[in-house]
Order: C-alpha cells, then structure tokens, then sequence
C-alpha cells in the first residue's frame, strides 16, 4: 500500500510564493516518475510538473520558470516550490506516482492553493 500526502497549500497573494510537500510512504526512487498534477474549478486536471528517478524534470508551459519540482530522497518528499504565483494558478494541487515495476499509480488527496488577485 502507497500512500502520498501532500501539503503545503493556502492562500497567498498574487506575486507570492508557496512550497507543496509530497511525503510518500516509501521510498521515492521506487517511483518512476512523480508529478504534480492541478484542478481549477471547472477545470480539467492537468499536469504541472514531473520528476524521474533519475532526477530529470520537465514542466508544463504555463509554469516554467515560476515552478521547481524537487526531491529529499533521505525524507522520501517531492515539492513544487512556487513563486510568482497567480490567480490562474489557483487550484487543487495534486501529487502522483508513478510505479513501473509492478506496475500501478498512485494520487495524494490534494492540496488547496488560492491566489488572490
């Protein structure tokens, strides 16, 4: 059983930063990829950012430069460091795993991020 708890999220001020934690219950590099996902209201989910075992990252266009995904292997936790936050980044942030060698995915129970404009 995986289990991924995210936090990290509130309200925060257009401009303004925030850091989402993904805490896995067991080791990250047992995870092929993981990623942030979000969900605004109305909104399909999309994808945010990912980050391999090997460390390799990518990120959506409408987040790169502003977002970091980042990994503490030792403490078994993904973050989405954010900065330059806005309103349209309002959202349900959501992390996901990825497990190839069973193989089988894995979803936190999201975290709130308001933006005020």
């Amino acid at each position: 059983q995986v289990q991924l708890v995210e936090s990290g999220g509130g309200l925060v001020q257009a401009g303004g930063s925030l850091r989402l934690s993904c805490a896995a219950s067991r080791n990250i590099f047992s995870f092929t990829v993981m990623a942030w996902y979000r969900q605004a209201p109305g909104k399909q989910r999309e994808l945010v950012a990912t980050i391999t075992s090997g460390g390799s990252t990518n990120y959506a266009d409408s987040v790169k430069g502003r977002f970091t995904i980042s990994r503490d292997t030792a403490k078994n936790t993904v973050y989405l460091q954010m900065n330059s936050l806005k309103a349209e980044d309002t959202a349900v942030y959501f992390c996901n795993a990825v497990r190839s060698v069973v193989p089988d995915n894995y979803w936190g129970q999201g975290t709130q991020v308001t933006v005020s404009s």
